[in-house]
Protein backbone atom coordinates (compact mmCIF):
# COMPACT_ATOMS: atom_id res chain seq x y z
CA UNK A 1 0.00 0.00 0.00
CA UNK A 2 2.81 2.26 0.24
CA UNK A 3 2.03 3.83 -3.64
CA UNK A 4 -1.12 5.62 -1.77
CA UNK A 5 0.99 5.94 1.68
CA UNK A 6 0.42 10.11 2.96
CA UNK A 7 3.81 9.92 3.16
CA UNK A 8 4.71 8.22 -0.28
CA UNK A 9 7.06 9.93 -2.41
CA UNK A 10 10.01 7.97 -3.12
CA UNK A 11 9.62 7.52 -6.51
CA UNK A 12 8.26 10.77 -7.29
CA UNK A 13 12.06 11.88 -8.58
CA UNK A 14 11.86 9.09 -11.51
CA UNK A 15 9.73 10.76 -13.81
CA UNK A 16 11.34 14.06 -14.06
CA UNK A 17 14.62 12.29 -15.20
CA UNK A 18 12.85 12.00 -18.69
CA UNK A 19 11.77 14.59 -21.04
CA UNK A 20 10.73 17.85 -18.92
CA UNK A 21 7.73 18.38 -21.72
CA UNK A 22 6.50 14.35 -21.56
CA UNK A 23 6.93 14.48 -18.01
CA UNK A 24 4.40 18.00 -17.77
CA UNK A 25 1.99 16.50 -20.24
CA UNK A 26 1.37 13.33 -18.39
CA UNK A 27 1.23 15.23 -14.91
CA UNK A 28 -1.06 17.26 -16.12
CA UNK A 29 -3.37 14.79 -17.11
CA UNK A 30 -2.91 12.73 -13.93
CA UNK A 31 -3.55 16.00 -12.28
CA UNK A 32 -7.14 16.95 -13.91
CA UNK A 33 -7.86 12.79 -13.62
CA UNK A 34 -7.46 13.87 -9.62
CA UNK A 35 -9.96 16.88 -10.16
CA UNK A 36 -12.45 15.13 -12.48
CA UNK A 37 -12.93 12.37 -9.95
CA UNK A 38 -13.17 14.63 -6.89
CA UNK A 39 -16.02 16.65 -8.65
CA UNK A 40 -17.58 13.71 -9.48
CA UNK A 41 -17.61 12.64 -5.82
CA UNK A 42 -18.84 16.02 -4.75
CA UNK A 43 -21.41 15.70 -7.69
CA UNK A 44 -22.66 12.64 -6.47
CA UNK A 45 -22.46 13.90 -2.95
CA UNK A 46 -24.93 16.96 -3.32
CA UNK A 47 -27.44 14.91 -5.58
CA UNK A 48 -27.78 11.86 -2.55
CA UNK A 49 -28.15 14.74 0.02
CA UNK A 50 -30.53 16.84 -2.13
CA UNK A 51 -32.86 13.80 -2.86
CA UNK A 52 -32.61 12.08 0.93
CA UNK A 53 -34.09 15.81 1.76
CA UNK A 54 -36.67 15.97 -0.75
CA UNK A 55 -38.11 12.01 0.41
CA UNK A 56 -37.29 12.56 3.99
CA UNK A 57 -39.05 16.48 3.89
CA UNK A 58 -42.29 17.59 3.76
CA UNK A 59 -42.88 21.62 3.68
CA UNK A 60 -45.67 22.98 6.10
CA UNK A 61 -45.62 26.58 5.46
CA UNK A 62 -43.15 29.25 6.80
CA UNK A 63 -40.47 27.49 5.96
CA UNK A 64 -40.87 24.76 8.32
CA UNK A 65 -40.09 21.71 7.53
CA UNK A 66 -41.82 18.01 8.65
CA UNK A 67 -40.35 14.74 8.48
CA UNK A 68 -41.62 11.97 6.49
CA UNK A 69 -41.37 8.19 7.73
CA UNK A 70 -38.14 7.81 5.37
CA UNK A 71 -36.87 11.12 7.32
CA UNK A 72 -37.32 9.51 10.78
CA UNK A 73 -35.69 6.59 9.40
CA UNK A 74 -32.73 8.02 8.56
CA UNK A 75 -32.89 11.07 10.82
CA UNK A 76 -33.99 10.26 13.97
CA UNK A 77 -34.23 6.58 13.74
CA UNK A 78 -31.15 4.05 15.53
CA UNK A 79 -30.42 3.94 11.24
CA UNK A 80 -29.07 7.16 11.48
CA UNK A 81 -26.00 5.70 13.67
CA UNK A 82 -25.26 3.02 10.23
CA UNK A 83 -25.57 5.93 7.60
CA UNK A 84 -23.17 8.17 9.56
CA UNK A 85 -20.63 5.15 10.48
CA UNK A 86 -20.79 3.34 7.21
CA UNK A 87 -18.77 5.73 5.40
CA UNK A 88 -16.09 5.61 7.60
CA UNK A 89 -16.10 2.45 7.81
CA UNK A 90 -15.73 1.87 3.73
CA UNK A 91 -13.03 4.46 3.09
CA UNK A 92 -11.03 2.66 5.19
CA UNK A 93 -11.83 -0.38 3.35
CA UNK A 94 -11.29 1.26 -0.24
CA UNK A 95 -7.80 2.55 1.39
CA UNK A 96 -6.70 -0.30 2.08
CA UNK A 97 -7.66 -2.71 -0.48
CA UNK A 98 -7.24 0.03 -3.76
CA UNK A 99 -3.77 -1.51 -4.91
CA UNK A 100 -5.75 -4.77 -5.32
CA UNK A 101 -9.06 -3.58 -7.14
CA UNK A 102 -9.47 -3.17 -10.69
CA UNK A 103 -9.76 0.70 -11.42
CA UNK A 104 -13.77 -0.20 -11.98
CA UNK A 105 -14.32 -1.28 -8.82
CA UNK A 106 -12.18 1.39 -7.07
CA UNK A 107 -14.07 3.82 -9.16
CA UNK A 108 -17.36 2.25 -8.08
CA UNK A 109 -16.40 2.10 -4.56
CA UNK A 110 -15.29 5.90 -4.74
CA UNK A 111 -18.94 6.63 -6.04
CA UNK A 112 -20.93 4.55 -3.49
CA UNK A 113 -18.85 6.75 -0.49
CA UNK A 114 -19.38 9.83 -1.84
CA UNK A 115 -23.34 8.70 -2.33
CA UNK A 116 -23.02 7.77 1.23
CA UNK A 117 -21.53 10.86 2.91
CA UNK A 118 -24.51 12.68 0.89
CA UNK A 119 -26.95 10.69 2.45
CA UNK A 120 -25.52 11.73 5.99
CA UNK A 121 -25.16 15.19 4.88
CA UNK A 122 -28.68 15.81 3.63
CA UNK A 123 -29.42 16.53 7.75
CA UNK A 124 -27.36 19.85 7.19
CA UNK A 125 -30.25 20.89 4.45
CA UNK A 126 -32.60 20.52 7.66
CA UNK A 127 -30.72 22.82 9.70
CA UNK A 128 -29.37 25.25 7.78
CA UNK A 129 -31.08 27.57 5.22
CA UNK A 130 -30.68 26.43 1.32
CA UNK A 131 -28.79 30.14 1.05
CA UNK A 132 -26.38 29.93 3.66
CA UNK A 133 -25.12 26.39 2.45
CA UNK A 134 -24.85 27.93 -1.15
CA UNK A 135 -22.82 30.65 0.47
CA UNK A 136 -20.54 27.98 2.74
CA UNK A 137 -19.94 25.98 -0.84
CA UNK A 138 -18.63 29.03 -2.78
CA UNK A 139 -16.69 30.03 -0.40
CA UNK A 140 -15.24 26.77 0.47
CA UNK A 141 -14.65 26.21 -3.20
CA UNK A 142 -12.68 29.51 -3.56
CA UNK A 143 -10.35 28.79 -0.68
CA UNK A 144 -10.11 25.21 -2.25
CA UNK A 145 -9.30 26.09 -5.07
CA UNK A 146 -6.00 28.36 -3.77
CA UNK A 147 -4.94 26.66 -1.54
CA UNK A 148 -4.33 23.54 -4.22
CA UNK A 149 -2.96 25.63 -6.38
CA UNK A 150 -0.44 26.97 -4.09
CA UNK A 151 0.01 22.84 -2.63
CA UNK A 152 0.65 22.13 -6.58
CA UNK A 153 3.10 24.97 -7.62
CA UNK A 154 5.13 26.12 -4.56
CA UNK A 155 8.76 24.69 -4.65
CA UNK A 156 9.12 24.44 -0.78
CA UNK A 157 8.13 21.00 1.14
CA UNK A 158 4.72 21.00 2.91
CA UNK A 159 5.84 18.09 5.00
CA UNK A 160 5.94 19.77 7.76
CA UNK A 161 3.32 21.62 8.03
CA UNK A 162 1.16 18.30 6.78
CA UNK A 163 2.54 16.40 9.83
CA UNK A 164 0.90 19.07 12.21
CA UNK A 165 -2.06 19.26 10.72
CA UNK A 166 -2.36 15.47 11.27
CA UNK A 167 -1.72 15.56 14.94
CA UNK A 168 -4.86 18.72 14.88
CA UNK A 169 -7.17 16.14 12.90
CA UNK A 170 -6.43 13.81 16.04
CA UNK A 171 -7.42 16.74 18.12
CA UNK A 172 -10.34 17.56 16.48
CA UNK A 173 -11.61 13.69 16.70
CA UNK A 174 -10.65 14.09 20.46
CA UNK A 175 -12.25 17.05 21.03
CA UNK A 176 -15.73 16.16 18.66
CA UNK A 177 -15.76 12.88 21.03
CA UNK A 178 -15.77 15.06 23.83
CA UNK A 179 -18.70 17.58 23.04
CA UNK A 180 -20.85 14.66 22.28
CA UNK A 181 -21.27 14.44 26.34
CA UNK A 182 -20.78 18.24 26.61
CA UNK A 183 -22.46 19.98 24.07
CA UNK A 184 -20.69 23.01 24.28
CA UNK A 185 -21.65 25.62 22.20
CA UNK A 186 -18.02 27.57 22.64
CA UNK A 187 -16.44 24.14 22.33
CA UNK A 188 -18.19 23.64 19.04
CA UNK A 189 -17.19 26.90 17.87
CA UNK A 190 -13.40 26.13 18.73
CA UNK A 191 -13.46 23.20 16.86
CA UNK A 192 -15.32 24.31 13.57
CA UNK A 193 -12.68 27.04 13.47
CA UNK A 194 -9.49 24.76 14.10
CA UNK A 195 -11.32 22.38 11.36
CA UNK A 196 -11.14 25.41 8.91
CA UNK A 197 -7.40 25.76 9.56
CA UNK A 198 -6.79 22.15 10.19
CA UNK A 199 -8.11 21.26 6.61
CA UNK A 200 -7.14 24.22 4.45
CA UNK A 201 -3.28 23.16 5.23
CA UNK A 202 -4.37 19.38 4.24
CA UNK A 203 -5.01 20.72 1.08
CA UNK A 204 -2.15 22.59 0.16
CA UNK A 205 -0.18 19.44 1.43
CA UNK A 206 -2.47 17.11 0.10
CA UNK A 207 -1.91 18.00 -3.18
CA UNK A 208 1.45 18.52 -3.45
CA UNK A 209 1.69 15.09 -2.01
CA UNK A 210 -0.71 13.73 -4.94
CA UNK A 211 1.53 15.71 -7.75
CA UNK A 212 4.96 13.92 -5.97
CA UNK A 213 2.74 10.43 -6.29
CA UNK A 214 3.26 10.69 -10.00
CA UNK A 215 5.77 8.50 -12.34
CA UNK A 216 6.10 8.57 -15.92
CA UNK A 217 6.25 5.05 -16.00
CA UNK A 218 3.13 4.01 -14.22
CA UNK A 219 0.44 2.31 -16.52
CA UNK A 220 -2.58 3.68 -16.78
CA UNK A 221 -4.59 1.04 -14.00
CA UNK A 222 -1.87 2.74 -11.73
CA UNK A 223 -2.54 6.07 -12.53
CA UNK A 224 -5.89 5.90 -12.41
CA UNK A 225 -6.13 4.31 -9.36
CA UNK A 226 -3.67 6.92 -8.41
CA UNK A 227 -5.98 9.39 -9.08
CA UNK A 228 -9.06 7.82 -7.37
CA UNK A 229 -6.99 7.72 -3.61
CA UNK A 230 -5.65 11.35 -4.47
CA UNK A 231 -9.37 12.46 -5.42
CA UNK A 232 -10.42 10.85 -2.13
CA UNK A 233 -7.74 12.75 0.09
CA UNK A 234 -8.81 15.86 -2.04
CA UNK A 235 -12.56 15.29 -1.47
CA UNK A 236 -12.22 14.66 2.36
CA UNK A 237 -10.36 17.70 2.83
CA UNK A 238 -13.42 19.74 0.83
CA UNK A 239 -16.11 18.12 2.88
CA UNK A 240 -14.49 18.76 6.02
CA UNK A 241 -13.41 22.38 5.05
CA UNK A 242 -17.23 22.80 3.95
CA UNK A 243 -19.20 21.78 6.86
CA UNK A 244 -16.75 23.78 9.60
CA UNK A 245 -17.43 26.65 7.38
CA UNK A 246 -21.12 26.26 7.40
CA UNK A 247 -21.16 25.73 11.39
CA UNK A 248 -19.48 29.26 11.49
CA UNK A 249 -21.63 31.31 9.03
CA UNK A 250 -24.83 29.15 8.42
CA UNK A 251 -28.33 30.55 9.08
CA UNK A 252 -30.18 28.18 11.12
CA UNK A 253 -34.17 27.70 9.23
CA UNK A 254 -35.52 27.42 12.56
CA UNK A 255 -34.24 31.63 13.85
Amino acid sequence: MSDYDRYANSRSGAGYARSGAAVDQGLRAYMIGVYNYMTLGLGVTGLAAWLAFQFGTVSVGDGRLALTDFGHAIYVSPLRWLIVLSPLALVFWLSARLDQMSVSTARNAFIAFAALIGLSMSALLVVYTGASIGRAFFATAAAFASLSLYGYTTQRSLSAMGSFMMMGVVGLIIASLLNLFLHSSGLQFGISLLAVVVFAGLTAWDTQAIKSMYYAGDGYDTIQKKSIHGALRLYLDFINMFQAILMLTGSNRNN
